[in-house]
């Protein structure tokens, strides 16, 4: 029986890693539980001398869980549009050998290399004659449209690995196209639909752009946008805007944490293998 030497050097690296990363959250939360007075008495570094949780129910009263449903909404309706457009489009980009989709193809990869920024204008136009502004819909339509072109760089990236000889033992099994793909392209896909869920969820979840300049009203805010609420004219709440600001983190985590495997494995091209 071989004994194995335990690595001190990446042992002692994944500890330092974990210590930078982990400490400014430990301090941030720590300062959610004090209360403004003592945070500003004892600074930010200080440990907490009273416990409180204040500050959470504090930001639920500033409209926090408004704000904390419309991006709900914005970012579910931003996964599932995803989905529903980019597994059958990379599917057809990989498969499909005429013009039409190798022009659609490079449509959506010139979509990588304008910004948001640039079309701001544009887009504030389309979305006010379309009556949608002010409206949850004309946030989720640009967010999804600009998460659609990376989205299917990925998966048709991974749609590519699969060997053509599954293909032809579907097409020898006399499969029509739509039962290949749903019974062995998106079988085999799931890292990379994995990966592109996860993607769009984080552009829409940590979106600000087109929230600030497509909305105005407070029922149609989102996060980033309520964080504002936190700040008067008279100073900062800091201990209950960084609570409001730890809510908004854990569906985040959480998502990373029951999804960074396949996310891993989507973005390094192996799909579902």
């Amino acid at each position: 029986m071989t004994r194995h030497r335990p690595n001190w050097i990446a042992g002692m690296g994944s500890a330092l890693w974990l210590l930078l990363v982990g400490l400014p959250i430990l301090v941030m939360v720590a300062i959610t539980v004090q209360t403004r007075a003592g945070y500003s008495q004892n600074g930010p570094l200080s440990p907490p001398d009273t416990f409180t949780l204040d500050n959470y129910t504090g930001a639920f009263s500033e409209g926090f869980g408004r704000y904390f449903l419309n991006t709900v909404v914005v970012t579910v309706s931003v996964v599932a549009i995803v989905l529903l457009l980019v597994p059958p489009l990379a599917y057809a980009i990989v498969r499909s050998r005429s013009r039409l989709t190798g022009g659609v193809f490079r449509l959506f990869l010139l979509g990588l290399a304008i910004p948001a920024q640039a079309v701001v204008v544009p887009i504030f136009y389309l979305i006010s004659k379309a009556g949608l502004y002010d409206n949850l819909i004309g946030v989720i339509l640009p967010t999804a449209a600009f998460s659609l072109p990376v989205c299917a760089l990925i998966l048709s990236g991974v749609m590519r690995d699969i060997t053509p000889d599954l293909y032809e033992a579907m097409a020898i099994d006399g499969a029509s196209p739509g039962r290949v793909f749903l019974r062995l392209v998106l079988p085999l896909s799931r890292g990379g639909v994995s990966t592109i869920a996860v993607f769009s969820a984080l552009q829409a979840w940590n979106g600000f752009l087109f929230p600030l300049i497509l909305t105005q009203s407070d029922s149609t805010k989102v996060i980033t946008l309520g964080l504002y609420n936190f700040q008067t004219e008279h100073g900062i709440n800091i201990p209950g805007l960084l609570a409001a600001v730890v809510l908004s983190m854990v569906p985040v985590l959480l998502v990373y944490l029951f999804a960074r495997r396949a996310l891993v494995q989507g973005l390094m091209g192996v799909g579902g293998k």
